[in-house]
């Protein structure tokens, strides 16, 4: 089985087309977006209608709960109060933009997607499926979380994969715990940022992630992650963005992304 999974695309229009059209050719099982629809560019209503009419399983990212909530915080962790003053601005912005309907929909989505499998009949794992983490919807889980802490997240909230967005920076860790004297491994997934990308790389990021009959998380390889980019016209958004009420800043962190 292939899975599909995209997050933080962040009201980039031109981004996510390309990554639907990769996904696509690619022909997963199941396809899941992680949330994050809107913020810091201009196509927040054009984001969610296509996520809706492609019925894409997806749950709310803190951005959405704040543009669903009517709110003026978005949860964001801004460093600077230049950072802070900018995300104002943007989300005053999207408040403004986003149609009623659109609200509405952030405003339902799920927190959380549990997927159980149980491929052997007698060992069942579980795939969960987060915006920043099983305990809130804005932490950040950056790559040089604590193993200790990480696998005391994944093992209070039951997920044997567990995938989230919200860094905008993508990493796969695989975690080794010793249960009932036998090793057994987890996977910690960032599926990175389709619309924001903050690693360097301004490409669109997703993940495919594939499983099998044989899949056993005794073996520290058992899945396959693989982090796909995508190339998409980044000028075409960026100056979408110069165009807009939006801050201008936030067209340069597209082309460099970070």
């Amino acid at each position: 089985m292939k899975i599909a999974l995209f997050s933080d695309i962040h009201a980039n229009l031109p981004a996510l087309e390309a990554v639907l059209q990769d996904i696509t050719s690619k022909v997963p099982d199941a396809v899941y977006c992680l949330g994050d629809l809107v913020g810091y560019a201009p196509w927040p209503n054009e984001v969610v209608s296509e996520i809706r009419r492609r019925c894409i399983p997806t749950i709310a990212g803190n951005y959405d709960q704040g543009i669903g909530l009517h709110s003026d915080d978005c949860g964001c962790a801004y460093k600077t109060d230049t950072e802070k003053a900018l995300g104002k601005i943007s989300i005053a912005y999207t408040n403004m933009a986003i149609g009623d309907n659109e609200r509405a929909y952030l405003r339902t989505l799920p927190s959380h997607i549990r997927l159980e499998f149980n491929l052997s009949g007698e060992d069942p794992f579980e795939m969960l499926l987060v915006h920043g983490s099983p305990r809130r919807i804005n932490e950040y889980l950056f790559e040089d979380r604590d193993e200790k802490s990480l696998l005391r997240i994944m093992d209070q909230a039951h997920a044997d994969i567990m995938a989230f967005g919200h860094t905008h920076k993508p990493y796969h860790r695989i975690l080794q715990q010793e249960v009932d004297g036998k090793m057994r491994y987890r996977h910690a997934i960032n599926i990175g940022s389709v619309g924001k990308p903050k690693d360097g790389d301004a490409r669109a990021c997703y993940v495919m992630v594939s499983l099998n009959e044989n899949t056993d998380f005794s073996i520290s390889e058992s899945i396959h992650v693989e982090f796909i980019r995508v190339p998409y016209d980044i000028e075409k958004a960026a100056q979408a963005i110069e165009n807009s009420p939006l801050p201008v800043e936030y067209a340069d962190m597209l082309r460099k992304a970070y």
